[in-house]
């Protein structure tokens, strides 16, 4: 997902040059932060940000930052930055530190793709941070200083490459597995699966396909009861977020768009829909193009928090009322008057 929105805005539908990539690798990381701002749709978006809200930038000068996760444990916000193959943390005591390198690929041969590092990360029950690594294509889990394979086939086939990952409360890990990881994309020749899958990976190592609908799963985040599944779709010429109901058993009923930004993304607003989370109240957080967008429980959008760059995800942080934003280079958060899921 990594260009995610990086990539996916140079890259056309189906094809991914070598074009794309360069005009990637031409972007100045200490370059100036765009403007930015906060767009209020509806009146109900001032529940959820204040009008004396600001945003703020932490830190800057990464190549394509992604994937945070607040570590409640040690107060601080992990990020990853995927072309470096390493993850950040960030805090208001430490400021920040390379916290793990690598991240995403293990492997001696050189990494010829643009994505080798980790993308989506959360933390298990246990306290282990839980990693979707791009360049290993496997779900992973870090414990006592080394990476444990948690999924990397379905059905004898390597993965593409993981891309982000959510928890269910009854322990299921639902997650993504896009294609961005792999150095040629679609027509990478080490690509196994025709599909880019939704799939549910049960504590006892039991991994379920649950849809293959979609052509770029991307971001993906579960409502605070656990009974919707939001999964964005990256791709420039379907541009949306999709809403699945999630049975009793743990799969899937037929989605549902939630929202459609392909206009936007045809209009030049950088990036594309990406990560999600969702707040206690059941609001959904979603990166797309040019921002966070913000749904309402039933699908309205209530606002924007307008980056004005390609964003790839945001996690809840602090006590909960913070939302730390990965906008391209840049490590942004703002104040919110709701907590996110969990704090």
């Amino acid at each position: 997902m990594s260009r995610r929105t990086v990539l996916k805005t140079f890259l056309a539908a189906a094809a991914f040059g070598p074009s794309a990539l360069q005009a990637l690798a031409q972007e100045d990381p200490n370059g100036p932060a765009p403007a930015r701002a906060i767009e209020r749709k509806d009146p109900k978006f001032d529940d959820l940000i204040g009008k004396d809200a600001k945003i703020e930038e932490l830190a800057a000068g990464f190549t394509w930052s992604e994937g945070p996760v607040w570590d409640k444990k040690h107060s601080q916000v992990l990020f990853c930055d995927i072309p470096k193959n390493r993850v950040h943390s960030w805090s208001a005591k430490n400021g920040l530190h390379v916290f793990l390198e690598p991240s995403g690929y293990t492997g001696k041969e050189k990494f010829t793709g643009y994505e080798p590092g980790s993308n989506g990360l959360t933390f298990n029950k246990d306290g282990h941070l839980v990693l979707c690594q791009h360049g290993d294509r496997r779900v992973a889990k870090l414990v006592d200083g080394k990476f444990v394979t948690l999924a990397d086939k379905y059905m004898g086939k390597r993965l593409n490459s993981p891309n982000d990952l959510v928890y269910h409360p009854n322990g299921d890990l639902y997650f993504t597995d896009p294609p961005y990881g792999l150095p040629k994309i679609m027509e990478d020749p080490a690509k196994e699966l025709d599909f880019q899958g939704v799939y549910r990976l049960k504590p006892n190592g039991d991994l379920t396909l649950l849809t293959k609908v979609m052509t770029r799963p991307n971001g993906i985040g579960l409502s605070p009861d656990g009974k919707t599944l939001t999964v964005a779709n990256s791709d420039p010429d379907k541009a949306i977020w999709m809403n699945f109901p999630v049975k009793d058993d743990g799969t899937l009923g037929d989605g549902k768009q939630l929202y459609d930004t392909t206009d936007l993304v045809k209009a030049k607003r950088p990036g594309l829909p990406d990560g999600l989370k969702y707040d206690q109240s059941g609001n959904v957080w979603a990166t797309g193009p040019g921002g966070v967008f913000v749904f309402g429980p039933d699908g309205k959008l209530l606002g924007t928090i307008v980056t004005n760059d390609k964003t790839g995800n945001c996690c809840f942080g602090d006590d909960g009322s913070y939302l730390y934003i990965c906008a391209n280079h840049h490590l942004i958060r703002i104040k919110t008057k709701v907590k996110g899921i969990g704090f």
